[in-house]
């Protein structure tokens, strides 16, 4: 690693140069620099915005999930039964599935010996449950914060092999010559003048790990300090895949948290509130009984995610119940753990649906109050609100529909490279997922894809350097371009609050889980004339306010690339799937619900098709391509392991 200061147009601008960095510092971009560093590629550093912020560190719900093979009893289980479970998640490409499952034992038990302390049985077996879109038990668990335990040991590993980290910096450009990425530009988050404003890194391979693309809704859960950084690739030209899906849940909004599993298993109280503070308990006027209500609610519990599929017969009715309570009519909506619905001092269980019932007969759990009930099955979950500053015993938990994961994002081959050679992409940024995904998954593909993008570069990239030459002239022109975009918005006023917050919200009235197609075109042209006028729209009154405008300028770029994926796919035919409803006249609406709700149900003709989108700086291009079929697998050992004495069968 070399570190130098050059000139650009009378300013000072620190360069370091070096052979591999990863940005962002979660589990997925700690994993691929402590691959890297096992794999001998030492010449590596970690560029982030902020080492404690991100979503790995600061989420996680009842009981977060990690989805991996099964290691216990007599379950059947292989790679290839496992790829092909994620696989019919519809819309995603075979080798990608079939990686994920291959190293996800792996990757699981890697985890494990740096001290993420998965439950295990007496005889050592690593035992699971079920979890939404998983036929055989692979999901385990170290509680409300097991994304946040595998970032610590990770962090801890890293640090203990000394690899660099530079912290306070956001990537704000890809510096690339011709379709090669060769480094970045990042904005000093804490420069106090034009000489400490930018920092270079000229770089052989660049992996992207930083999260999904949170900073473009206003309804999200995911926490305050992460936003995210696809919309700068998209910029870079990276293609997106599979834009249009994302996976929304109920979540409280104070803090940004989860409210599945347990939280919905215990049977709370839904009840809005309006301007004038009257409440209502508004579940109970649109069901007929109480037994049906009930057993809606617990079910919510582990199919969390709003599916379209469960909404005219099944749980999902309950988001969407929610959704109309808070955005139609204005009021804000809590669960109440404190007192039991319908205002009954004991809960009529025997009414019940069967699962339901021996669930909580089960768990010996048909007594008291919410709050009982889950202080007794999982005293961790009221622990995690009241380690935030909010006592379940004392108050209500004021809640919304969110967005919560994205399961497309940038377009990756079976290596994580992106379509920008030299350009990887690991985690939530990674668009690996399709409609549907086993809950914990992301977990998985996370460690798998920073593991897969350090084997190829390992073996391909780990003695190339970057031309310093070419990436000097190259780098100079981002360099002027972002100093003019600065000078320009640095001023008297500051608008970066409000016009961010615009922004989220059409988002969320246009393109969250109900979305109206009819309103594409007008909220697009909304978006790229507000990105085009970057510069002349946006104003900070400080230095230090820089970074929040950049932030604002990469999710206009991603708020604009979503809605174009959206109408892409409207356009193709595609309707209501997955996490979200794309309203139709001629579609159905469920019972006792407003004409705004008719929807017309996915035929499946698109389940073998993945959209994709580029930003070309004018406009966008791409379109639907078969998915890449799931692979046979295996193979005969002798000529495996003649290819793999040769090059590791990484190519």
């Amino acid at each position: 690693m070399k570190e130098s200061i050059i000139q650009i147009n009378g300013i000072s601008v620190k360069k370091v140069t070096l052979n591999t960095i990863i940005i962002g510092t979660g589990a997925a971009g700690y994993n691929c620099a402590l691959r890297l560093s096992d794999y001998g590629v030492d010449d590596i550093a970690i560029v982030t915005e902020g080492v404690y912020m991100g979503t790995s560190r600061n989420t996680g719900s009842d009981k977060q999930t990690y989805y991996k093979m099964n290691l216990c009893a007599d379950y059947p289980d292989s790679p290839k039964a496992m790829a092909q479970d994620l696989f019919n998640g519809k819309c995603v490409d075979g080798d990608i599935a079939y990686a994920e499952a291959a190293l996800s034992v792996m990757s699981f038990l890697h985890l494990c010996e740096l001290g993420v302390e998965f439950p295990v049985n007496r005889y050592g077996e690593y035992v699971g449950y079920k979890t939404d879109h998983d036929p055989r038990a692979r999901a385990t668990s170290v509680g409300p914060l097991t994304s946040k335990m595998m970032t610590e040991c990770l962090e801890n590993a890293v640090n203990k092999r000394g690899i660099k980290i530079f912290d306070k910096l956001q990537v704000i450009e890809f510096i690339k010559k011709d379709e090669v990425c060769i480094g970045a530009l990042c904005l000093n988050k804490i420069a106090q003048s034009e000489n400490e404003r930018f920092v270079l890194f000229c770089a052989e391979n660049t992996v992207i790990a930083t999260g999904g693309p949170a900073g473009i809704y206003s309804n999200t859960v995911y926490p305050i300090g992460h936003h995210g950084a696809t919309g700068v690739a998209f910029e870079a030209g990276v293609k997106g895949r599979n834009l249009t899906e994302w996976q929304y849940g109920l979540a409280s909004t104070a803090p940004r948290w989860n409210v599945s599993g347990t939280y919905m298993q215990v049977l709370p109280r839904f009840v809005s509130v309006d301007d004038d503070g009257n409440e209502y308990e508004f579940l109970n006027d649109y069901f007929d009984d109480i037994g049906t209500c009930l057993s809606k609610i617990f079910k919510k519990g582990y199919e969390w995610p709003f599916d379209c599929r469960k909404v005219l017969d099944g749980s999902s009715i309950i988001d969407l119940l929610v959704f109309r309570e808070s955005v139609m009519r204005g009021r804000r909506v809590y669960l109440d753990f404190r007192k039991n619905p319908y205002g009954l001092d004991e809960l009529p269980y025997d009414e019940l649906d069967g699962e339901a019932r021996e669930y909580l007969e089960n768990a010996h759990a048909c007594f008291g109050t919410p709050l009982a009930r889950l202080q007794f099955m999982n005293m961790p979950a009221y622990d995690l609100y009241l380690s935030k500053g909010v006592d379940l015993e004392k108050e209500m938990l004021e809640i919304a529909l969110c967005a919560q994961h994205n399961n497309g994002g940038l377009d990756i081959d079976m290596w994580w490279q992106t379509n920008i050679s030299h350009l990887f992409a690991c985690g939530e940024v990674a668009g690996s997922h399709g409609v549907y995904r086993p809950g914990g998954s992301a977990l998985n593909a996370g460690q798998v894809g920073s593991t897969r993008c350090a084997q190829f570069i390992s073996c391909h990239r780990e003695n190339e350097l970057a031309n310093e030459n070419i990436f000097d002239d190259v780098c100079e022109n981002a360099v002027l371009k972002h100093l003019n975009i600065t000078r320009s918005i640095l001023g008297d006023s500051d608008n970066v609050a409000s016009l961010t917050q615009k922004y989220q919200m059409l988002m969320d009235e246009v393109a969250g889980p109900i979305r109206d197609a009819s309103r594409f075109d007008e909220s697009l042209k909304e978006f790229i004339g507000a990105f085009d006028d970057f510069d002349k729209l946006v104003k900070v009154d400080s230095q230090s306010r820089l970074w929040l405008a950049y932030r604002l300028r990469d999710a206009l770029l991603g708020e604009m690339m979503y809605i174009g994926a959206m109408k892409a796919y409207v356009l193709a035919g595609g309707k209501s799937r997955g996490s979200a409803i794309y309203t139709s006249e001629n579609g159905t609406a469920p019972a006792k619900m407003e004409s705004v709700f008719r929807f017309e149900l996915d035929d499946g003709a698109l389940n073998d098709r993945i959209f994709e989108i580029t930003y070309t700086g004018s406009g966008f291009g791409g379109g639907a391509r078969p998915v890449r079929p799931l692979p046979e697998g295996g193979g005969f050992f002798e000529n495996v392991w003649r290819e793999y004495r040769e090059n590791k069968n990484i190519y």
